[in-house]
């Protein structure tokens, strides 16, 4: 009798794997304004390019839960509910779309899909800071948004290099 399980745990392990990917490049954070410069985004779009739609939310959910409970997961080591709720908490619920619209294609059509998911998520964090800190949404996206951008747009294509590199190392092992 076949064990057809192997599979299923080794997704479940590239799940789990993403999801301290990500909690380990959000530590690294330069602080330069009330947002600082992390690698949140380059393993967000690293995650949905590799794992697929079902894994990549998966791991980005686990990633968000575990912030929201306490664990010091988010950038500078923060966690707790409360993060979700800051200056900086658009950005993190902004992750969900980011990391669907990554995983839903591996054509040629990845990289635009990839940075409209990070344009949501930044559309996110403009409207979160906007509300949280009582401004407007144009100077909130001057403060959060624009000076982060270029970064952002540059990790998510370094990313999708970087994932079809490792898919092939992955469906040699699945």
């Amino acid at each position: 009798m076949k064990n057809n399980t192997k599979p299923y745990i080794k997704k479940i392990t590239y799940t789990a794997l993403f999801v301290a990917i990500i909690a380990i490049l959000s530590q690294i954070s330069i602080p330069v304004s009330v947002i600082p410069i992390t690698l949140q985004t380059f393993a967000i779009s690293l995650c949905g390019f590799t794992l697929g739609r079902k894994s990549s939310l998966v791991a980005t959910l686990a990633y968000l839960a575990l912030g929201a409970v306490g664990a010091p997961v988010f950038a500078s080591f923060n966690g707790g509910f409360q993060t979700l709720l800051s200056y900086t908490g658009g950005f993190l619920w902004g992750f969900i779309p980011f990391v669907l619209l990554c995983s839903l294609t591996k054509s040629k059509l990845a990289i635009p899909f990839g940075i409209s998911g990070l344009l949501l998520c930044h559309l996110a964090g403009i409207i979160q800071y906007s509300l949280v800190s009582d401004t407007t949404v144009w100077l909130a996206f001057l403060v959060v948004s624009l000076p982060y951008l270029i970064k952002d747009i540059i990790l998510v294509i370094l990313a999708y290099f970087l994932s079809t590199r490792i898919n092939k190392i992955i469906k040699k092992h699945l």
